[in-house]
């Protein structure tokens, strides 16, 4: 904690040898793209963050599951790292709780949320990640009940070519019986985007390739992915989504350590989607089908061994249809959803359920200074019948610079198939009686921005009942999920970011996060608990970027302590030099060496070192 310190003290005090320069206009200019009402960054009304492309482009990640982890109040627990296998969470809620969205598509998985992260889109596809805090049932419905994190690709109307090679290593030796060498691995991915003023095409390929990290934990990911976006005329456009996943992965201690030592997992997706916009009038309206098909194989006993072998075949279907429009006392929106999920599993049985929801938003500016957001989601699901998740945002603008928000919203978490219906004795057994999970969060916070500089603070509490915990009485009777009691979270978030240029053109900025939560439970239960006691506790962000001329570097370092577990520091770099089309660069992942987990019983990898080369064209 000491360096992390320092390196505050050591960010701050450069910052008086530069000079301001003013480059928030960028963010400034970003449209949140809400499934009804589209709402320009600077009045926002709700706790959003933005990572925008060139922010991506700094910092030392090669997966979705790495960019997130530098965001406030986001906690990424890998099991398997290098884009394996990752579980998500949004101030202190569980995996289950927040919400995945690629262009709006829902990558909700009813199998299980472990398999929500398998997206098929690799980092030079991405314009964006719109990360939004806090309940959001109103604007995606079910499942975002500590959040939602939508991934925006790339449609602009100029061509490109990006390739992106690699390659890295622990440079230790291989444990005995997982071969021989040391452990090591990289990867590939070509992105390609051609436009014209009508349309684009962006379609992306990805591989990745490591022996492990320890043993038995050896991983392959292959992704495709593709969207076109087709402008019919002024008033009509079109996009189509397709992407694939293969993830293979030796599953050492994912699950049920020590036991499954020799485990191994195949989980492969696919998703599609068709989207239109049209604009009739003062309305804009946006129908959507899409689809995600999802195949799980996991072998407790080896790749190759049937015996203790599970077999998930799930699908979910979606039909959406949007309006919106713009009248002279404010923004109005409706909506209407279904999804049509099913399940046939070799241990979770064969199940169907339906769900629908009916939205309705309202967004009004009021003496150009107090801008409010209220409406609410009704939602039907055939297991749970009806449901209502009302919420208001509301943000008054002192200055064009000087904002203060406040946010009541509420929220559902429907139980997985994995929740209600797994069969895995000895180890853990579904609960088909067990609620959805409801919440309400109440938040406030000031945000200012200006000349290069902005900042953000606030407080928020979170109420969640009937929450969902796996739990057993002793050590000897199998895991199951209950509705375990009431989930209470206090928090407050703080960042600051900053990027300066001197007068001799060199650039230095800083960008500092900190969040801290305060979880408790009402619980009369005398109970194990399987994933309460490893909530987040403290998360402390520092970043350090510079660049002059051809040269740039970024230094970052996560603080990170969950509750009752031991915090853990992890500093990592990367030096990028550019000549002409091509860069060069060097990460050094986890310097300092740190001993840490993540989830469950798999440590997570010692000092990495990756070399890499770019082309764009």
């Amino acid at each position: 904690m000491r360096k992390t310190i320092s390196l505050f003290a050591i960010t701050i005090s450069s910052t008086f040898a530069f000079s301001q320069v003013d480059t928030t206009a960028v963010f400034e200019e970003v449209i949140i793209q809400g499934n009804r009402l589209e709402t320009p960054f600077n009045q926002s009304t709700r706790n959003i963050e933005v990572i925008a492309y060139e922010e991506i482009q700094k910092l030392p990640v090669r997966t979705v599951n790495e960019l997130l982890s530098y965001v406030g109040g986001v906690d990424i627990r890998q099991r398997g790292p290098f884009g394996a296998q990752a579980d998500i969470s949004i101030d202190g809620g569980s995996f289950e709780q927040t919400l995945i969205l690629v262009n709006g598509v829902k990558m909700i998985d009813a199998q299980t949320a472990h398999n929500m992260m398998n997206i098929p889109v690799p980092l030079d596809a991405i314009e964006r990640i719109e990360v939004l805090r806090g309940p959001a049932a109103r604007v995606y419905g079910i499942n975002s009940l500590t959040g939602a994190i939508n991934i925006v690709t790339k449609k602009s109307g100029k061509s490109f070519v990006a390739v992106n090679t690699y390659a890295g290593s622990s440079f230790e030796q291989k444990e005995e019986g997982d071969g021989e060498g040391i452990y090591g691995g990289g990867g590939l991915q070509l992105t390609g985007n051609f436009a014209n003023e009508r349309q684009n095409h962006l379609l992306a390929i990805s591989q990745d390739l490591y022996n492990g990290q320890r043993y038995n934990t050896a991983q392959k990911n292959t992704r495709l992915f593709y969207t076109g976006n087709y402008k019919i005329n002024s008033k009509n456009t079109l996009q189509l989504i397709g992407g694939y996943t293969y993830n293979d992965f030796g599953a050492n201690g994912f699950y049920a350590a020590p036991g499954d030592i020799n485990s191994h997992e195949t989980v492969e997706t696919a998703m599609f989607s068709l989207s239109s916009k049209h604009k009739v009038g003062r309305f804009t309206l946006s129908p959507r089908i899409s689809n995600r098909y999802n195949e799980d194989d996991y072998r407790y006993l080896g790749k190759n061994i049937d015996l203790a072998q599970s077999m998930h075949f799930s699908n979910a279907l979606m039909a959406e249809f949007n309006i919106s429009a713009k009248t002279s006392i404010g923004d109005f929106g409706l909506g209407w959803e279904s999804r049509f999920d099913e399940i046939n599993s070799s241990n979770i049985g064969q199940h169907k359920r339906d769900n629908h929801g009916l939205s309705a938003e309202y967004r009004g500016v009021f003496w150009r200074k107090l801008i409010a957001t209220a409406g609410a989601y009704i939602n039907y699901n055939t297991n749970y019948d009806w449901q209502v998740y009302p919420g208001i945002d509301l943000a008054y603008l002192f200055t064009p610079h000087l904002k203060i928000a406040a946010s009541a919203g509420s929220g559902q978490r429907i139980p997985s198939f994995t929740d209600l219906y797994l069969n895995q004795l000895p180890g853990n057994v579904g609960n088909p009686n067990i609620l959805p999970e409801d919440a309400w969060a109440y938040e406030a916070n000031i945000q200012f921005s200006r000349k290069g500089i902005t900042a953000k603070a606030g407080y928020f509490y979170r109420s969640i009942s009937n929450y969902i915990d796996w739990v057993r009485t002793s050590p000897t009777t199998p895991y199951s999920p209950i509705n375990i009691g009431e989930n209470l979270v206090h928090g407050i978030h703080a960042n600051i970011q900053q990027q300066i240029t001197s007068k001799n053109k060199h650039q230095f900025g800083y960008k500092i996060s900190y969040t801290y939560l305060q979880p408790s439970y009402k619980s009369e239960k005398n109970i194990q608990s399987k994933y309460i006691l490893e909530s987040l506790k403290h998360q402390l962000i520092l970043g350090v970027n510079y660049a002059f001329d051809n040269f740039s570097m970024q230094v970052s370092n996560h603080f990170i302590e969950r509750e009752l577990n031991t915090p853990y520091n992890l500093l990592h770099i990367r030096v990028n030099y550019t000549i002409k089309d091509f860069s060069i660069y060097a990460d050094a992942s986890n310097l300092l060496n740190a001993e840490y987990t993540e989830a469950g019983a798999v440590p997570m990898p010692t000092r990495w070192f990756t070399l890499g080369l770019r082309y764009l064209w």
